[in-house]
């Protein structure tokens, strides 16, 4: 057997250790948990308010909250490479970076206005 092929023999036998452990843990797991099934834990839960029927009504304002902080993390994903390596991206980008960063701030701004933000 060739020393390219051993490295492959290594890396398979890892693989194995690594499944045989996984399946090990699992089925240990399996036959020392506790088990007392109850009722309440197989009933749909939805935003905090409980099931009407087949359909669970859900407020609004949870799904714009979620939006308003997908858009403000999408906002961070991309601030954080501009930071790093503002000084090397010159002018255009701090001015590219400006105009995102308003644009930004008026859909926040809209969204205040317009009462979204407000729980209550």
């Amino acid at each position: 057997m060739t020393e390219y092929y051993r490295q492959y023999l290594a890396v398979a036998v890892l693989i194995g250790a690594a499944l045989v452990m996984v399946g090990g843990m699992l089925g240990l797991g399996s036959l020392i948990r506790p088990r007392r099934p109850q009722p309440q834990k197989y009933i749909t839960y939805e935003a905090g308010s409980d099931p009407v029927g087949t359909f669970g009504q859900s407020n609004v304002r949870y799904y714009v909250y979620a939006l308003l902080f997908v858009m403000f993390d999408v906002e961070a994903v991309f601030i954080f490479p501009w930071a790093v390596r503002v000084e090397e991206l010159g002018v255009q980008a701090l001015v590219s970076m400006i105009v995102f960063i308003v644009l930004l701030a008026l859909g926040l701004v809209y969204a205040w206005r317009k009462g979204v933000l407000r729980w209550a």
